[in-house]
């Protein structure tokens, strides 16, 4: 009679254990997915704001055509972008178009004193910070999933639902660069 209970005691926790550690894989997928979202909520936020910035600086920049044609071609790119990794190489590509805008706004100073072109300026670097967090967050969120696909006893229930390990977000070397900006 108590080794019956033994035995079912033993069995509930290996079930529990098989369904809590489901229940925790599932939890950090969704998390992890979420970030990844979240990421593309501000890489979209910022390609929304773009044409604003455009038309803004074209009154005042009527002959700085390439620099607005390089911003109109990073956006596109940016919206036509499929996997995460082509997202975040047109959101660099992007983000050094926007330089070269707000470095030529160095020279029209009317343009620089634009209340529209300030409150976008600020906005623009809002949403940077925001892009830096969420992709912190989606990378703090696949090392918790990583840490437990690769400990113990971790790693033998992922091996048993299949999961694996997950890759960081980095950015190429050549990404990492300052950009140089010239006219």
């Amino acid at each position: 009679m108590v080794l019956g209970w033994i035995l079912i005691a033993v069995i509930a926790v290996i079930v529990i254990a098989f369904i809590g550690y489901y229940n925790r894989f599932t939890v950090m997928e969704n998390r992890v997915n979420n970030s990844l979202s979240q990421i593309d909520v501000q890489l979209k936020k910022r390609a929304d704001l773009v044409p604003n910035l455009i038309s803004t600086v074209k009154g005042y920049a009527k002959h700085e055509k390439g620099i607005m044609q390089d911003v109109t071609e990073a956006r596109k790119a940016l919206l036509s972008a499929k996997t995460i990794t082509e997202k975040v190489k047109a959101g660099a590509e992007l983000q050094t178009a926007l330089k070269s805008i707000f470095a030529l706004a160095e020279n029209y100073p009317q343009l620089r004193a634009n209340e529209n072109f300030l409150q976008l300026q600020q906005e623009l670097s809002a949403i940077e910070d925001k892009v830096a967090y969420s992709r912190q967050f989606y990378n703090d969120s696949i090392l918790t999933f990583n840490n437990m696909v690769e400990t113990f006893p971790g790693f033998m229930f992922a091996r048993l639902y299949g999961k694996k390990e997950k890759h960081f977000l980095e950015i190429k070397a050549e990404e990492r660069a300052v950009p140089k900006v010239s006219f």
